[in-house]
């Protein structure tokens, strides 16, 4: 399916009673990508994991296009278009990469896999170890792969880069850029990697405390290093 366009409206959400998101608001037009900043522990994963179904909601709506998705159930949820690529990674550890990625394929074909095979080599060099016998980076490369075959038209990725090699770095953002560019998926990146994430990104958040303290245009928050470094606690280039 072609790229969507991703909009959350005052999203209020959290983790049973507790609440971290408060009313955070924010657009992606179809194509297009945001980064999402933010020190440890303001809400840049649960933003991700509440978008994809997966904490306790309590106010706000999501929609991926016109559709509203917010009542939906994760697998719902992916089947209108959302990937998610959690930190966490999430492979099962006790299938082999090549059955890890045919969860992914929803029924295509498996001559599909040579697309992320192209991707990622070191995965099909590994394609027959399971799980658990690949490395945190390896791991990494399996969850977004895995994800890719299933074709989403929106994203979401928390952290991609950790535990990645720089060479592996630049082919994994080279790779997100161009489906990005293609009109075949909108892109959310969360990413500590500051400098990487600026350069991919059209526009930008930070969040701060479970909302929303900064946004706009990429070029923008490069040129406010005061502002950056009081929201981040780091310089940028």
């Amino acid at each position: 399916m072609p790229a969507a366009r991703l909009e959350v409206e005052r999203l209020s959400a959290g983790y049973g009673s507790v609440g971290i998101l408060s009313e955070m608001s924010l657009v992606v037009p179809a194509g297009g990508r945001l980064t999402v900043l933010g020190r440890n522990g303001v809400g840049k994963t649960t933003l991700l994991a509440t978008i994809m179904g997966l904490t306790s909601h309590q106010g706000g709506v999501i929609r991926v296009d016109d559709r509203d998705v917010t009542g939906l159930k994760t697998y719902a949820r992916a089947a209108a278009g959302l990937g998610y690529v959690p930190q966490t990674r999430d492979v099962f550890r006790s299938l082999t990469v090549e059955e890890n990625l045919f969860t992914g394929l929803k029924g295509r074909p498996r001559s599909e896999l040579d697309e992320v095979y192209t991707i990622f080599p070191r995965l099909a060099e590994r394609r027959h170890h399971n799980g658990a016998q690949l490395s945190g980076g390896e791991q990494q490369m399996l969850s977004l792969a895995r994800t890719l075959l299933g074709k989403p038209s929106v994203l979401l990725l928390d952290e991609p880069l950790e535990g990645l090699a720089p060479v592996i770095c630049d082919r994994l953002m080279e790779t997100i850029v161009d489906l990005a560019q293609s009109g075949e998926m909108t892109v959310v990146l969360v990413e500590q990697q500051i400098e990487r994430a600026l350069d991919f990104a059209d526009d930008v958040i930070v969040i701060e405390r479970g909302r929303i303290a900064w946004s706009g245009r990429t070029e923008r928050l490069r040129g406010e290093r005061e502002l950056v470094d009081a929201l981040l606690g780091v310089g940028i280039g």
